[in-house]
């Protein structure tokens, strides 16, 4: 995986990043979801480099590789808040002012909390198989409810992780020739790791309560995303099942907004590479093109 990319673990005032990066021009910050790691990128990224662009993948705070600081009462340091500021300091310390940024899954949670709060960083954003938390929350019913119902479950106390860590790879579950071997043994060994299960669901923890309180204050400002964005879904997952077409519900939180769905399951990056690239590389400009300022 990654061949020619350069892997570091890089310090941020409150955590140790594991990070890969390579390729050259416009830098394109790739954020993985759960319970993955950046290795979920392995065959994205490669294209991406080869279209023109510099790619950074990270493993986020507490997941895989990369370590965070102790959990807190408050779930504050496993939220998307201070996720997305270990980033910023990672793109920094790697040289970038602006990037393209893509998440996906509980990165793309990290990623809307990143171009919230640090807008003047992110030149455009993509979104992948989500919406906002507390878009989520005000529209719970049972349905969601038994389809999301890993979201309450593992917002509770000590008893998520004796489940996990009796058997982690039964827990999860995983096709290693879907993953690709090398993305799948780190996966594992990640998932056989206590402290990470624990981040993992510290995240869970963080976003039914810390997470929803700020993005509650942001609809609260009316603070909306100012950068063009690009939210994309797995058509065989369930997010138009739940809630029709995912952009009448971004349309309220970003200016410019345009997406579609990809034939995939939920794991897009590693089950539709190609489509989901190629969506990528069609959004972001020319890697020899300006961006014009906002």
């Amino acid at each position: 995986m990654f061949e020619n990319f350069a892997v570091e673990d890089i310090a941020t005032d409150e955590a140790t990043i594991h990070v890969r990066y390579g390729g050259d021009g416009p830098p394109v910050l790739l954020l993985h979801g759960h319970p993955r790691t950046g290795a979920t990128w392995h065959s994205v990224a490669p294209r991406l480099v080869d279209a023109g662009y510099s790619v950074i993948c990270p493993d986020l705070r507490g997941y895989g590789r990369s370590r965070g600081p102790d959990p807190t009462e408050d779930h504050s340091a496993h939220s998307k808040r201070s996720m997305a500021g270990d980033l910023t300091q990672l793109m920094t310390i790697l040289g970038h002012d602006r990037f393209h940024l893509v998440g996906h899954d509980r990165g793309s949670y990290v990623a809307l909390r990143l171009a919230l709060d640090h807008g003047e960083r992110v030149d455009h954003l993509a979104l992948l198989d989500c919406i906002p938390i507390s878009e989520h929350l005000a529209r719970a019913d049972a349905r969601f409810a038994a389809l999301w119902w890993h979201w309450f479950f593992y917002v509770q106390p000590e008893t998520p992780e004796r489940v996990i860590n009796a058997d982690p790879e039964s827990w999860y579950g995983a096709d290693p020739e879907r993953m690709g071997a090398e993305n799948h043994a780190e996966w594992l060994a990640a998932i056989r790791t206590p402290d990470v299960v624990r981040a993992m669901l510290e995240d869970y923890r963080a976003g039914l309560t810390i997470d929803r309180a700020h993005e509650e204050a942001d609809r609260v400002a009316r603070r909306r995303l100012s950068m063009p964005v690009l939210a994309l879904w797995s058509e065989q997952d369930d997010l138009e099942q739940l809630y029709g077409d995912p952009l009448a519900i971004w349309r309220d939180w970003a200016v410019d907004v345009r997406g579609h769905g990809i034939d995939s399951g939920h794991h897009v990056a590693e089950e539709a590479p190609a489509p989901l690239s190629q969506a990528l590389i069609d959004f972001f400009p020319t890697p020899n093109a300006e961006t014009p300022d906002r």
